[in-house]
């Protein structure tokens, strides 16, 4: 298989692997969330420590399976066997609904047994995909990644999560249906990535080039990782993570109760809700397109700064302007709604494909692994950490009543929208000294 990735294998490969790991992740983001609520309890906490659970579980997956890949110079067994182990314990998160006993009705409290199987389930589930994933396939992404088709692989990267967020809340949605079937969604999802798994041991390829990159023992090398002094020399890496970073906190505050909030908040069902998120995502992944020849072209600060700022317009027009008694839950036709997850939809796409191919590039070639690694602990281990101690509090503050059971529930409410609104502006202070960097790299290259 060539580095440049013009084989029609390659590319199959890119988009197969890619969407079946979108479609699982953006379940356990989307669905998981809702499978609490549906069938352990509406309380936000839960989620917060399965956010902050599965993101620990993650980022130590990352370091281990990174330094292991670069150390055996092979990507695709690890993208392999993390796809079967993913689908598999994705299939078992299923079966915590069947353990009984979860609600004590004389208080309305959650067994504590119960809560640790989900989050535990959630969090072995994590480790795998990150394996298979955010290790195994971004690095071989990465290895493949060059000057003739970084702009095409930023845009299937940056589009990939969104078609997983569309057919997954669509054909989640009607997974799941009236009945609440969650262990449906979760066989079919599972079944599906242990497919892709099983398919990428022969269709998939390493380039010739990757070779092991031994450097001292495996836990001086694995350790070598944390060596801040080392890191910080790759600035512009640095500010440009640290860009990732403050993102994703404010995308983690509102997105992970995206689907709590239309479904019990505004009261539209779950197809429905599918629907809409889908139709304004669809649109949004058009700007996917131009964005490719001006990242080839160099300009991702631009494109970067654009992004955030688009985000920011449609999470403060949802926040300000959509509420339960301005949307009409029986059609899909609610243009503030709509409106909004397009601009959301636009500045997330346009984001995560600049921001993935920019700091792609500033990897160091013998330890692409590691450096996922790295990258994971600013996209997703910091993000989901902070973003709960941000979105718990609001959610209990503003969201808090009693159901018909007399149990206390919470429920996020267009609070979320308006904070996450105001925090990705924040974004703007880290991409300033990335740009400042990326110049002062730029003028470096160009003098003899």
């Amino acid at each position: 298989m060539k580095k440049n990735g013009k084989t029609g294998m390659f590319w199959f490969m890119v988009w197969g692997l890619g969407l079946a790991g979108q479609l699982c992740w953006n379940m356990e983001n989307q669905w998981f969330n809702t499978f609490v609520y549906a069938k352990i309890a509406k309380d936000p906490t839960i989620i917060s420590w399965m956010v902050a659970v599965s993101a620990a579980a993650t980022t130590f997956s990352t370091f281990l399976f990174g330094c292991i890949s670069d150390r055996l110079g092979k990507r695709k067994n690890l993208v392999a066997i993390g796809y079967i182990l993913w689908g598999i314990f994705t299939i078992l998160f299923g079966t915590t609904q069947f353990l009984g006993g979860s609600r004590d009705l004389s208080t309305g409290t959650v067994s504590v047994g119960i809560i640790a199987a989900v989050v535990a389930a959630d969090a072995i589930m994590s480790f795998f995909g990150s394996m298979g994933n955010d290790i195994g396939y971004n690095a071989w992404i990465n290895d493949h990644m060059n000057e003739n088709n970084r702009g095409q692989l930023g845009a299937a990267l940056a589009v990939q999560p969104v078609i997983g967020t569309i057919a997954g809340t669509v054909f989640g949605g009607m997974l799941i249906g009236a009945e609440d079937n969650y262990m449906r969604l979760f066989l079919v999802m599972g079944l599906f990535v242990i497919a892709l798994g099983i398919l990428s041991l022969a269709a998939a390829s390493d380039v010739p080039e990757l070779k092991p990159s031994v450097r001292g023992t495996f836990s001086e090398q694995f350790f070598s990782i944390f060596d801040v002094r080392s890191y910080l020399q790759h600035k512009e890496l640095v500010y440009v993570n640290l860009t990732l970073t403050v993102y994703f906190v404010a995308f983690n505050v509102y997105f992970v109760h995206l689907g709590n909030y239309m479904i019990y908040y505004l009261g539209f069902p779950a197809d429905l809700m599918g629907y809409i998120e889908g139709l304004g995502l669809a649109l949004a992944m058009l700007i996917t397109i131009p964005a490719i020849r001006l990242i080839n072209a160099g300009r991702v600060s631009l494109l970067t700064a654009i992004s955030v700022l688009l985000s920011s317009a449609g999470l403060l027009l949802m926040g300000a302007l959509v509420s339960p008694e301005r949307v009409n839950t029986a059609t899909l036709w609610n243009p503030l709604l709509l409106g909004g997850v397009l601009l959301v939809g636009l500045g997330y796409i346009l984001f995560l494909q600049t921001i993935t191919v920019w700091s792609k590039q500033l990897y160091p070639e013998d330890a692409r692994g590691q450096f996922e690694g790295i990258r994971i602990l600013f996209f997703v281990l910091i993000p989901m950490v902070v973003a709960p101690l941000i979105s718990n509090p609001i959610i209990k503050r503003s969201g808090e009543y009693v159901d018909e059971n007399g149990f206390t529930a919470y429920l996020p409410t267009n609070s979320l929208f308006l904070v996450s609104g105001v925090l990705v502006l924040l974004t703007f202070l880290p991409l300033y000294f990335a740009a400042k960097a990326k110049r002062a790299s730029e003028t470096c290259e160009k003098q003899p």
